[in-house]
């Protein structure tokens, strides 16, 4: 699976060294996932470093891509293409299936995801031309 920047490689390793979340830099104490997607276009493993909430026992993550008012983050477009996935969180690797959830259930789960995530909240106010897509993730048994 592909290497991201150095930033990114060491964001990783202080995730897998302090059980999810971060211990410094402006991530300190969010929880992490880390998800590899096939991407739609390329058919290629993509990595992507993701803050989760979660639902039971699934992970919830929002498409925000940084706040971007026009354009949803690359891995939504590929979990659409390609709902296998690989997903790290919380010191364990395992194979899942993304979903995208809509309506009702969508918006319970972006209002949860708000709730344990706070800052998330701000987004809607900076996002209006798009709806945040909000992804399930349910790990394999």
């Amino acid at each position: 699976m592909a290497e991201g920047n150095p930033w990114e490689e060491q964001l990783i390793a202080d995730v897998r060294a302090n059980g999810g979340r971060p211990s410094d830099g402006p991530l300190k104490g969010h929880p992490i996932g880390i998800m590899w997607t096939t991407g739609a276009k390329s058919g290629e493993q993509r990595r992507s470093i993701v803050t989760a909430s979660k639902d039971g026992t699934d992970y919830v993550i929002a498409g925000t891509n940084g706040g971007s008012d026009v354009k949803a983050p690359a891995w939504v477009a590929n979990i659409k293409a390609n709902p296998k996935v690989t997903f790290e969180a919380e010191g364990t690797t395992s194979e899942a299936t993304a979903e995208e959830v809509t309506g009702p259930e969508r918006d319970r789960l972006w209002a949860s995801h708000v709730a344990q995530l706070p800052w998330f909240g701000k987004y809607e106010e900076q996002i209006t031309s798009r709806t945040i897509p909000v992804v399930r993730v349910r790990r394999s048994a």
